[in-house]
């Protein structure tokens, strides 16, 4: 590292000087400068021996020298590894390491976790992985050891799989001590559509499908049908011969609500619970025919909960996957977690092996920040606790987000155990990897938790910098946020390498800037400003500020902002096309008001907010107000304002179950009583994957004539038939009613 190691070598150094003088009769001492320190090996060990000197020799001036079959009883201290069996070793991905007098042992029972035993032996010397291309050796006189120890390291889950960035690069794995899906599993995740696939299947056998609603489904299969059961298992067989030692294999409904209601598989959810009844019905019989299989599956939207009255077979793995948590919070004490605590008691009880998916970031804003890191240790005690096995922690992928470094490192340790210390580690980190500028960081990141533990606010993996705009991304947070970074910049200004880093913090204020600026439009902290002449103008130097952003997420290797979404050029694309989205008309000052209330998550900023010339655009989250369920009734008091031509935007984003309406009536009110001016019926929806905007546009000579008129949309009756679920209602979104006279 570049700048901060000084900081290390320092407190280091101090701490051996001390710990030889004070407890040189009890620990043991290895050298460096008298001669080659030694490591015991055979040839079965020669590896993991190679690997250990390989850091050692950094650290010291003195190379070790592996060496084979030394008598164990010479005085002079070596570091013996083995590979064997040991009764002290049951538990899988266990290891020991022990010292007597004069050597220290790594013993394990297969080279994996003799290397987890080579890393953890390095980090007591201060060696530290921060990332997978920022590894920190000291630079040491000697190495200590107490002497007569033994302890048995094994972890508290059995599985632990990080999806961040560096779990991709398997030495950061096995520093590490983490699993890795691409080596564990035949087929991961999702799977019905791979075990039988729709494309082959649905048009000839639609009963092997799911009968949903009425209608025979592709999106998942039928759970009581004797021919899916073999079709499925001499899928698995198939597959399983191409990969015969992969332990795990997902059998796992599609990442959709749809199941299957045929009177059969009807029968066994109202016996046991629900769909998940019929679900586990299902895979007993695939787990029964595969006895020596892992068989992972889902519990996941309609399966989340335990089946009632079913013996899950003891080859079937259940992944419990909670999407909906509050993140800001503990779960042990969120009263949002109820029904949460509840499941997962419920799970302990019923599943064979209980896994469990941690959903630790914000998928549909990799940059802004998340400030969740507060809630993680207690939650990992808690699952702990009620005998979850396994964890599956989903992040960023493969995309460098805010803190992904400080995230997967602090995830990483909390896997092996718990119960470390959260606080000295983070610090750990942060001197590390941020030098001198750690104490600022820390500072940030405290304030972040701060303010959102502050707001009592629910915190959404779906959520974004506009939904946080009043509670901890407030423009006054924002502020703060900003000068502690520019602090923090300024403390390592000579430093290319802490100052790259401090600049990718700063890309999540950015980002949150850029989006809250959609969200204000015209208003103060917004996008646009008002010239001389009444025209709304985008600000000064600020597409040269996103298109800077966008530059450097792509040089960072931010390919993508969300979760499978936009890419930095398009996001500069797209900014653009808003900053030239606005429009002047004459109804930006008038009276409006909701006669149906919007949904209370899609209030946008009110009423006022349908006509500020500001425009919305792709995104749900910005600007559009939203009914659900319900016929929207909007009363615009116009002051027999002259205008002929009246233009409603709607928005259509049928993935998120948001459509234009059926109709359109405009009301004017006369004597006490609304009448009928005019009216525009809509086609009949089509499938649609594209989100675009509709304009309806609606003229008559007789709007000036009324002091108010009102707005009837009358909203889709329900949800078409490419996008119906049960839980689902049709949306219906505007932003922008615009007034002209032609």
């Amino acid at each position: 590292m570049i700048g901060q190691k000084w900081f290390f070598a320092r407190i280091l150094f101090s701490i051996l000087f001390f710990s030889f003088h004070m407890m040189a009769q009890s620990n043991i001492v290895i050298n460096d400068g008298i001669e080659n320190p030694i490591l015991i090996a055979s040839e079965q060990e020669r590896s993991a021996a190679l690997l250990l000197k390989s850091y050692l020799d950094k650290s010291f001036s003195t190379a070790f020298y592996i060496e084979t079959g030394i008598n164990y009883t010479e005085k002079k201290s070596k570091i013996h590894l083995e590979i064997r069996n040991s009764k002290k070793l049951k538990e899988k991905n266990s290891f020991l390491i022990k010292s007597d007098e004069n050597s220290i042992f790594l013993i394990a029972s297969n080279e994996k976790t003799l290397r987890y035993a080579i890393y953890t032996l390095l980090e007591t010397w201060g060696f530290r992985k921060f990332t997978s291309k920022e590894t920190y050796i000291p630079k040491l006189h000697q190495f200590e050891f107490p002497k007569n120890t033994e302890q048995i390291h094994l972890p508290t889950f059995e599985y632990r799989m990080l999806l961040y960035p560096d779990a991709y690069d398997p030495d950061f794995r096995d520093w590490h001590k983490l699993d890795w899906y691409l080596d564990d599993f035949t087929v991961w995740g999702h799977s019905f559509d791979k075990l039988l696939p729709p494309k082959e299947y649905f048009k000839t056998n639609p009963i092997f499908f799911a009968l949903y609603d009425g209608s025979r489904r592709a999106e998942s299969l039928c759970m009581t049908n004797d021919t899916v059961v073999e079709l499925v298992e001499k899928k698995i067989q198939l597959l399983l011969s191409k990969k015969p030692n992969i332990p795990f294999f997902s059998v796992s409904q599609n990442d959709d609500a749809v199941f299957c209601e045929c009177k059969e598989c009807q029968s066994l959810n109202k016996k046991h619970g629900g769909p998940q009844g019929s679900l586990y019905f299902f895979l007993n019989k695939i787990a029964k025919h595969f006895p020596k299989l892992k068989i992972v599956t889902l519990a996941y939207l309609h399966t989340l909960k335990p089946p009632v009255g079913i013996k899950i077979e003891s080859n079937i793995y259940t992944l419990f996957c909670p999407i909906e948590l509050n993140r800001g919070k503990t779960v042990a004490v969120d009263d949002y977690s109820k029904s949460f605590r509840k499941t997962t008691l419920d799970w302990e009880k019923t599943a064979s092996h209980l896994y469990l998916w941690d959903y630790t970031v914000q998928f549909s804003n990799y940059l802004s920040p998340f400030p969740n890191l507060h809630t993680l240790s207690d939650n990992y005690k808690f699952y702990k606790k009620n005998k979850v096995k396994g964890l599956f922690v989903q992040g960023y992928a493969d995309v460098p987000g805010d803190f992904t470094e400080l995230r997967q490192y602090l995830l990483a340790k909390l896997l092996w155990n718990p119960d470390i210390d959260i606080e000295k580690t983070t610090d750990d980190f942060l001197r590390g990897f941020y030098g001198k500028a750690a104490p600022i960081i820390r500072k940030y990141l405290n304030l972040l938790s701060e303010n959102q533990e502050k707001s009592n606010a629910y915190l959404d993996i779906y959520s974004g910098p506009v939904q946080s705009r009043n509670t901890f991304l407030t423009p006054e947070a924002m502020s703060q946020y900003d000068q502690l970074l520019n602090e923090a910049s300024l403390i390592v200004y000579d430093d290319a390498t802490l100052e790259t880093r401090i600049n990718k913090l700063r890309l999540s204020l950015e980002f949150v800037f850029f989006e809250q600026s959609k969200f204000y439009g015209k208003d103060k902290h917004g996008m646009f400003t008002t010239n001389e002449k009444g025209i709304k103008e985008l600000k000064s130097g600020l597409s040269e500020r996103v298109l800077k952003f966008t530059k450097s997420c792509t040089q960072l290797g931010i390919y993508e902002l969300q979760e499978g979404g936009i890419a930095p050029e398009k996001y500069y694309e797209e900014w653009l096309a808003i900053a030239k989205n606005t429009t002047n008309h004459l109804g930006e000052k008038l009276d409006i008001k909701f006669l149906t209330p919007p949904a209370k998550d899609f209030t946008g900023k009110g009423s006022y907010g349908l006509a500020d010339g500001n425009r919305g655009f792709k995104d749900y989250n910005i600007n559009w107000i939203g009914w659900y369920g319900t016929n929207p009734e909007i009363e615009i008091s116009t002051k027999k304002l002259i205008f002929n031509t009246l233009k409603i935007n709607f928005l259509n984003d049928q993935r998120h179950w948001i459509f234009k309406p059926t109709k359109v009536s405009v009301y004017g009110f006369v004597n006490n009583e609304w009448l009928l001016v005019t009216e525009k019926s809509l086609e009949s929806l089509e499938e649609d994957a594209v989100i675009n905007i509709d304009v309806i546009t609606l003229n008559n000579k007789n709007f000036s004539k009324f002091e108010k008129i009102k707005l009837l949309i009358t909203n889709q009756v329900k949800v078409p038939m490419w996008r119906e679920r049960k839980s689902k209602k049709p949306m219906v979104m505007i932003d922008e009613i615009e007034l002209y006279t032609n």
